[in-house]
């Protein structure tokens, strides 16, 4: 039986973008089929070990949406520098709890503390309140570093594929106070970041349809009106040039940016490789190559067992450790 781009997408992208190694608990042949609804039977994260958890906290009071979970080191007194994880589903599918954080929470042996986050979803609501989440979560830590050993000033983010959009802007808007929605509380502090991950996030939506076209290496259907994309802005992406600017990480490129780690695999059949491609050019333009890596994870898929490999997670914690320690 062959199956559709959108189911695919549906099940790829939109409720597991972050990673497809093989979590505990999750069936061969990876996550059961169709779309993954926050509460859905997604995988759950390898949480059984940890000893210090703070679940379901909410970080602002609009939406039952607006909560985290706080991992912390077995060992040690902190402060502890921060992860943020933000999980994918395409704007509208996966959760804080699901297996995504996995590879983040990799990062408690390295003394790391991870926050890992939800956010409202498009079907609830439309860009930017996704934006506006995450950074009302980066605030809120910031306001409770103390309670939790958190270290406030060594913050970073990392997500994959819509939640490595997330993490993108999250990056690249420390200085845009446009996005720092004062009613979700700790209005006096700062949303900034000190690193961002990002795994094959989209950047720009307006050129996926393009540059696969282009490559052959995925279905164009991106500027359609039921596409994750046209949902999270609330109308086609071909319709709305300057919202579908105002969701892209690259509009907002400067200086003042932090340090970027982007990864994509090289036959992403979902978010064109060359999206991170062009961001890691625009990025490096403006802070330099030393602020920017971008490795390509070759042959591989919209994520992807390569993603975890002992290896590969070596050198994401490498760039943290770089900048957070």
């Amino acid at each position: 039986m062959s199956v559709s781009y959108r189911t695919l997408f549906a099940v790829l992208l939109l409720s597991c973008s972050l990673t497809f190694a093989q979590p505990p608990g999750m069936p061969p042949g990876g996550p059961p089929p169709g779309g993954m609804p926050r509460g859905g039977p997604m995988p759950k994260a390898s949480t059984d070990g940890i000893k210090n958890k703070f679940l379901d906290i909410a970080y602002a009071q609009k939406s039952p949406a607006q909560k985290l979970d706080i991992y912390l080191p077995n060992e040690g007194t902190g402060p502890f520098p921060v992860i943020v994880s933000i999980h994918g589903g395409a704007f509208k599918m996966g959760d804080k709890g699901d297996f995504q954080v996995n590879a983040a929470l990799s990062g408690l042996k390295r003394g790391y503390a991870v926050v890992s986050i939800n956010y409202r979803l498009s079907g609830e609501a439309i860009y930017p309140a996704q934006i506006q989440d995450v950074k009302a979560a980066i605030r809120w830590i910031r306001a409770n570093a103390k309670t939790y050993k958190l270290n406030a000033d060594k913050i970073a983010t990392w997500g994959g594929s819509a939640g490595g959009n997330l993490s993108a802007l999250a990056g690249t808007t420390g200085d845009v106070t446009d996005f720092d929605d004062a009613s979700l509380g700790n209005a006096s502090h700062s949303s900034r970041v000190q690193a961002v991950v990002d795994w094959f996030g989209p950047i720009q939506f307006d050129q996926m349809d393009p540059q696969f076209k282009a490559s052959g290496k995925g279905k164009a259907d991106h500027n359609e009106a039921n596409s994750p994309e046209s949902q999270l802005i609330g109308k086609p992406i071909t319709q709305a040039p300057e919202l579908v600017k105002r969701a892209s990480p690259a509009t907002y490129i400067s200086k003042a940016d932090p340090p970027f780690f982007i990864e994509h695999g090289t036959n992403d059949p979902l978010v064109p490789t060359q999206q991170s491609i062009n961001f890691t050019a625009a990025l490096t333009a403006v802070l330099g190559k030393d602020k920017v890596t971008f490795t390509p994870i070759e042959g591989a898929g919209h994520g992807g067992p390569q993603f975890e490999t002992p290896e590969n997670l070596e050198k994401v914690f490498t760039f943290l450790d770089k900048h957070l320690k």
